[in-house]
């Protein structure tokens, strides 16, 4: 078992990148404060309380999940705007990627984007979730370049018995015939307000809660932008709640295109849509853009 790493939110970002790369996983101490810690569990708190538990063992049958959640507070944006967090992201996957077109060798980079959001509630009772890697989801074959940089925020203090996230360091490595073992995970033990970050190679799962008390947490992925995402933002978050957000989390949440062309709306940035009252409006300003501008 090896010991997570920890460090500091004004780590330096190469430091932490390179942490991520060679290890895959990180604890960043109190990268939320109390001010927005009191704002997630307000707004999401008695949503989770009024929440059902999984259906699904791989969910947990004693695990309450709530998504949508740029839908149900605002207080997740510093979260997700945390430099640690969405620098070591755009590091490792907005990459320059070359290809030909015609005679020229073009290089692209492309966009990040948020995935899925969970509140989750790990109730007394709940075993151990079966180990997994998340970017197995787009059918990611391993190992390779990394597509999914996700964080876990602990909401109530993270301990081995109440079901910390187990994580097996540098297994984003691994070929995929070689199979997890628990023994070979370490918990993700930290105080409410830190966060686990790691990248969808990693094997990884729910700890056991052996305690009397939940364990409390939410869990943001950003995903290459020209995969789908695995939560649909469009449905998730309601026009009006996307336009309170500054334009970069607007981006993130779809509203962009990935390079060279993934995610357009009538040829054109599909962040236009957002800067008209309508569709209707939209696709007309798109079609007064000469083909010179496209």
């Amino acid at each position: 078992m090896t010991e997570l790493i920890r460090v500091r939110p004004d780590a330096e970002l190469d430091d932490v990148v390179d942490i991520l790369e060679r290890e895959g996983a990180v604890i960043v101490e109190d990268l939320a404060d109390g001010v927005t810690l009191k704002g997630l569990w307000n707004d999401l708190g008695p949503v989770l309380d009024a929440a059902n538990h999984c259906e699904r063992g791989y969910d947990g049958h004693r695990t309450r999940r709530v998504s949508s959640l740029f839908a149900r507070t605002p207080h997740l944006t510093p979260v997700v705007m945390q430099p640690l967090y969405l620098g070591s992201a755009r590091r490792i996957m907005q990459k320059p990627v070359h290809m030909w077109v015609g005679r020229s060798r073009v290089e692209v980079v492309p966009t990040i984007q948020i995935s899925a959001t969970q509140a989750i509630q790990i109730d007394p009772g709940q075993g151990k979730q079966p180990l997994h890697r998340d970017d197995s989801l787009h059918l990611r074959r391993h190992p390779g370049p990394a597509s999914r940089v996700q964080l876990m925020l602990a909401m109530t203090e993270f301990t081995a018995e109440n079901g910390a996230t187990l994580v097996i360091p540098g297994s984003h490595h691994w070929d995929d015939e070689t199979p997890p073992r628990y023994e070979e995970a370490s918990p993700a033990a930290m105080p409410a307000g830190s966060a686990l970050i790691w990248l969808g190679g990693v094997y990884h799962s729910g700890g056991a809660n052996t305690t009397d008390g939940p364990r409390v947490s939410l869990t943001v992925s950003l995903d290459l932008g020209n995969l789908r995402q695995e939560e649909n933002q469009y449905l998730a978050v309601p026009r009006d709640v996307v336009m309170t957000y500054p334009e970069e989390l607007r981006r993130l949440l779809g509203y962009d295109r990935c390079p060279p062309g993934v995610g357009w709306f009538e040829m054109q940035d599909p962040h236009m849509v957002l800067e008209h009252e309508s569709l209707e409006q939209a696709r007309a300003a798109a079609a007064l853009i000469g083909p010179e501008d496209r």
